[in-house]
């Protein structure tokens, strides 16, 4: 086998003042990691995931416990890495700042379990972006959980990071709703994990103070968005569904039918703070839902209320004597360019324009 290239001198600068040197126990402790990964077969078997996060694992442990016990520098991980890159040039993932990584993720993770915890079943790359964004081992342990479940691309779950996704969804004891009272236990459950306070509409590009029907309308043209922020198992009936009585017309926001709940879900967009009225009007709707739409075998019909703002307390007793399953949540918008900005700003038109005029001597010289 190749020993790996050490520098005659026999010695690793780390410092002005300090050195590393290559004695034996470095490089004992240098051919166990590659005994190692001889053994494990990683060169064979790196693209399966587990095998390649249970060698980071435990690369970051001997990692650990040598930096631990031992009287070396920084400048360790960089011979290191440089050895383990003559050593198999082809491979991936010994760089210093991966290295950096693995350290971390053992740290991090001091007992590993690969068959029951769900950040050991994440490619790296989800990893990474789990050490560096959530600090909460709670928190952590619930996006890799979420990652599991509804199958997030690494920049999915940047994305529901960046919106807080744990504390709108997870903190049941802030949310509004009569779920447990209306709906079956496996049911109600899992109605209380899809509901979020508030939801984020930061994908909009209009103002604070838009209308229901602007908001609507807007949320339709960005449906993949609505649905990605909504959640797992939503899809899209339609908007100002029509349902009919004798003469009289009604028309519901917004339709949607839930795959795991196996119901329909009636929301309504109220661009104002929730008054309890506004139950009333839409257990009217899932009433008129469960008599016209609703399938023998569909579950009860679910309504979903986004307001403006609510008042928790008052939103808490308007539940209470609804018969109808319904969650109340707020919605937020992201605010729209300030006016002046707005006017600073060049239109379509003279972009357009500008890009459409013939190039100038000085230009066709430059």
């Amino acid at each position: 086998m190749k020993e790996p290239n050490v520098p005659k001198n026999n010695s690793l600068q780390s410092s002005p003042k300090t050195q590393l040197h290559l004695d034996a126990d470095y490089l004992n402790f240098l051919n166990d990691v590659k005994k190692k990964l001889r053994n494990s077969q990683i060169k064979a078997t790196l693209a399966a995931n587990t095998e390649q996060i249970k060698f980071y694992w435990e690369m970051g442990q001997a990692i650990l416990k040598q930096q631990t016990s031992k009287q070396w520098g920084s400048h360790f991980l960089d011979q290191l890495s440089k050895d383990m890159r003559n050593e198999y040039p082809g491979m991936q993932g010994f760089s210093k700042r991966n290295l950096e990584h693995m350290r971390r993720f053992a740290s991090l993770y001091p007992q590993l379990d690969f068959a029951k915890q769900a950040v050991s079943q994440l490619p790296w790359g989800h990893i990474l972006k789990l050490m560096q964004a959530v600090d909460n081992i709670e928190e952590r342990q619930w996006y890799a959980e979420k990652c599991i479940e509804h199958g997030w691309s690494r920049s999915i779950l940047g994305m529901q990071i960046e919106t807080n996704l744990f504390a709108r969804q997870s903190k049941n004891h802030l949310k509004s709703d009569n779920f447990q009272q209306q709906l079956p236990e496996a049911q109600s459950d899992l109605a209380r994990d899809m509901l979020k306070d508030p939801y984020k509409f930061d994908f909009l590009t209009i103002g604070t103070e838009a209308g229901e029907r602007a908001i609507e309308s807007a949320l339709t043209k960005h449906i993949r968005d609505f649905l990605l922020e909504l959640g797992e198992g939503f899809a899209f009936v339609g908007t100002q569904v029509p349902l009919t009585f004798g003469d009289q017309e009604y028309f519901i926001d917004m339709l949607f039918y839930h795959l795991k709940l196996r119901c329909y879900i009636v929301l309504e967009l109220k661009a104002k703070p929730f008054k309890p009225e506004h139950t009333g009007q839409l257990g009217f709707s899932l009433a008129a839902v469960d008599d016209q739409l609703k399938h023998e075998h569909d579950n009860k019909t679910i309504g979903l209320l986004l307001c403006k703002t609510k008042n928790k307390l008052v939103a808490d007793y308007a539940l209470q004597n609804m018969n109808a399953p319904i969650g109340i949540s707020e919605y937020h918008l992201s605010k729209a360019l300030p006016k002046d900005l707005k006017t600073a700003l060049p239109s379509i038109e003279e972009i357009e324009a500008e890009l459409n005029m013939p190039a100038s001597k000085d230009d066709k010289n430059a």
